[in-house]
């Protein structure tokens, strides 16, 4: 199992950016998917989850009304738009996912116990 996570970058305060995760995954559509995102020295933190059945999602409080994740099973990907950028979203990005979950366990879980991750992409925002 892969899950390559791509298009970070520097981008100023108040810009937009996407992020993307492929996955190669033979039941995708099976995956509820998460983005956490982490920088040196602190933990690994939720930022969004699309529950497996992909109708419900879950944010951080910290990025709610800024960024939406989304789906799409038939390209095995998944997206996070983050829009309103701030300094503190600079983090590395990651992308997760485990088997028949939910939007809200992904949010609530500790992340020790989500199966399967991605490489980080790094977001810098700057003031």
């Amino acid at each position: 199992v892969q899950l390559q996570a791509s298009g970070g970058g520097l981008v100023q305060a108040g810009d937009s950016l996407s992020l993307s995760c492929a996955a190669s995954l033979s039941t995708f559509s099976t995956y509820g998917m998460a983005w956490f995102r982490q920088v040196p020295g602190k933990e690994r933190e939720f930022v969004a989850a699309i529950g497996w059945k992909g109708s419900t999602a879950n944010y951080a409080d910290s990025v709610k009304g800024r960024f939406t994740i989304s789906r799409d099973n038939a390209k095995n990907m998944v997206y996070l738009q983050m829009n309103s950028l701030k300094p503190e979203d600079t983090s590395v990005y990651y992308c997760a996912a485990d088997r028949y979950t939910t939007a809200q366990y992904l949010g609530e879980t500790a992340p020790t116990t989500i199966k399967f991750w991605g490489r980080g992409t790094e977001v810098t925002v700057s003031s």
